[in-house]
């Protein structure tokens, strides 16, 4: 697949390597784009007080999240590869790592993944969507060398069932 990520820094936070965030978003649109040819994805990396302000113009909600996608919504007869825009908050991102015990390494590339899937229609609204979405997302990742990201949800459902 030939695939160009445009990558945008606005935030001060360390991030990945750009070879690691091109490699994990081609990994997810290997396995999830059937019959892409060809992508282009514009990647921003910004701070809290843009993120927050993104989810609110865009979503309604107070404050900063983690990712947002925004799918490109172009006429079929343009036949252009771009399939549209990933945001993530860096701080965000960090500090969900170390709460969550995860490397941060890990959970980069799990929200890269996560961002990519959205770009390819899928969702986590509905409970069958988010199954879908959380397998897709877990056997991208274990591909990659990571470890399943919903391991204690997983843990969790199975310890109340």
């Amino acid at each position: 697949m030939n695939l160009h990520v445009d990558i945008q820094s606005a935030s001060t936070e360390p991030a990945p390597e750009e070879d690691d965030i091109r490699g994990w978003i081609s990994a997810a649109l290997r396995q999830a784009g059937t019959g892409i040819e060809a992508a282009e994805v514009c990647l921003r990396l910004v701070d809290e007080a843009e993120m927050a302000q993104l989810n609110h113009s865009y979503r309604g909600k107070t404050g900063p999240t983690n990712v947002l996608s925004f799918p490109a919504d172009l006429p079929p007869e343009l036949q252009l590869p771009l399939l549209g825009d990933i945001v993530i908050c860096a701080p965000v991102v960090l500090r969900e790592a170390r709460e969550q015990g995860k490397s941060a390494r890990a959970h980069w590339a799990h929200m890269l993944v996560h961002g990519s899937l959205h770009l390819l229609g899928h969702d986590h609204v509905e409970a069958a969507d988010a199954a879908v979405m959380e397998a897709l997302e877990t056997d991208i990742l274990g591909q990659l060398g990571f470890s399943c990201p919903y391991s204690d949800h997983l843990h969790e459902e199975s310890l109340s069932q």
